[in-house]
């Protein structure tokens, strides 16, 4: 079955850190792009930082130097490192795989829950 699986959610003080992982089962990361995108209560989803098959990155104005995305292909994983999380980054983060020769995302995770409040 082709599945993307997010993990690494949960509960963090402002100013702390979380690593999320996106894995895949039935599906290849290499060569690929992937992004995490989030979505708030209210909100619109929105593009959080993604990764091309050839390391190129592109992140959101708003985490920029606190969010890090990374991959490793032989893993079939992408990460997202956040670092100095502010309550507004509070949201479900969803990871989402689209092929190279296309735009649109061919597939999505269930998401995982970011919770950052004091």
């Amino acid at each position: 079955q082709e599945q993307l699986v997010e993990s690494g959610g949960g509960l963090v003080q402002p100013g702390g850190s979380l690593n999320l992982s996106c894995t895949a089962s039935g599906i290849v990361f290499r060569f690929n792009t992937v992004a995490w995108y989030r979505q708030a209560p209210g909100n619109p989803r929105e593009l959080v930082a993604s990764i091309a098959g050839h390391g190129d990155t592109n992140y959101a104005d708003s985490v920029k130097g606190r969010f890090a995305i990374s991959r490793d292909d032989a893993a079939n994983a992408v990460y997202l490192q956040m670092n100095s999380l502010k309550s507004e980054d509070t949201a479900v983060y969803y990871c989402a795989l689209r092929y190279t020769t296309t735009l649109r995302w061919a597939y999505w995770g269930p998401g995982t829950q970011v919770t950052v409040s004091s």
